[in-house]
């Protein structure tokens, strides 16, 4: 009677196995640039989230403190500022990041084409 497992079955087995692995791996994702609607959205919700994220400390704080409109309005338009500040940073990170691509490509033709 043999003792431990048989070599040719294992073997059998890991190639099944390995088999198993490769059918069910993900495939590699493509990732893709940013569309125009896809930026305009992300300006528009860093607006909109500045706005609530202020009015929501500002409710917060008057709720405390029992002086309802005050800081709400403060805190609000605050809170407005900031996200016009964070939209507007971002939509230069974008302009930089597209005048880098144009100075790319114009390099690129001014060569020839030849790398």
């Amino acid at each position: 009677m043999q003792e431990g497992p048989d070599p040719a079955r294992l073997k059998d087995l890991e190639r099944r196995i390995d088999a198993l692995k490769k059918a069910a791996a993900p495939e590699a994702r493509v990732v893709r640039e940013l569309g125009a609607a896809d930026k305009g959205w992300r300006m528009v919700i860093e607006l909109v989230s500045g706005l609530g994220i202020g009015a929501a400390i500002g409710y917060g704080l008057d709720v405390l403190l029992g002086t309802l409109p005050v800081f709400l309005v403060v805190m609000t338009m605050l809170g407005f500022a900031a996200g016009v500040k964070v939209m507007l940073r971002t939509a230069r990170e974008l302009q930089d990041k597209n005048a880098a691509a144009a100075a790319a490509r114009t390099e690129g033709d001014e060569d020839g084409g030849r790398s």
